[in-house]
């Protein structure tokens, strides 16, 4: 989970960077700082004069003539929208806090609350002894929860007596949630290690 938030983060910034060069850079020719200041504009870059626009107007009337110029438009612009807002709606689902409910109590008198639980188990896999980079999240339906997690080994260290100790985890995880089970995946990686230099 923390990959993806660390991943959207990341793009985010790079697409708010490029909008952000992107709408200065017309700013500054709009308001005609390019002649003012002396300053020279990007190679490349049309813009550099309040006159100037993206699209000459030949190449306007031009496009526009061919048949299959709008309708590739629209196309191009409605996929656009429907890539953004499927993003847009991963992310509220991922990040949506989810109440589970605890058995033999009334529904909603007591329940857990994912993000709090994925934290929890999360910090107790950190402490566990050759565990690295370890991530946990709850999932399923909340009547029937599972456990996915995700965990780098040390060099050297054997997944037995890791696997030991993330059920030991788990279980703690179940038991503190008051559910009668809690299934759970583990994907187990090694981290890379330089080679060893004989002596």
């Amino acid at each position: 989970m923390r990959e993806h938030t660390k991943t959207n983060r990341i793009l985010l910034a790079l697409v708010g960077l490029v909008l952000l060069g992107g709408g200065l850079l017309t700013l500054a020719a709009g308001a005609d700082l390019y002649r003012r200041w002396g300053l020279t504009p990007p190679a490349d870059w049309l813009p550099t004069t309040p006159r100037n626009v993206l699209i000459p107007r030949a190449d306007q009337a031009r496009w526009a003539d061919q048949g299959w110029w709008w309708p590739t438009v629209i196309a191009a612009l409605a996929l656009l929208i429907l890539l953004a807002l499927t993003w847009l709606l991963s992310q509220h689902r991922r990040w949506r806090s989810r109440q589970l409910p605890v058995p033999d109590t009334p529904r909603k008198a007591v329940s857990v609350n994912d993000h709090a639980l994925n934290d929890a188990l999360t910090t107790d896999l950190n402490t566990l002894p050759g565990a690295r980079r370890t991530r946990a999240r709850v999932s399923g339906p909340p009547t029937h929860p599972q456990a996915l997690i995700a965990l780098t080994l040390a060099p050297g260290i054997t997944p037995e007596h890791v696997l030991n100790d993330v059920s030991t985890a788990v279980e703690q995880a179940r038991r503190s949630a008051g559910w009668d089970q809690l299934p759970s995946r583990v994907r187990l990686n090694v981290a890379h290690h330089g080679p060893h230099r004989a002596e």
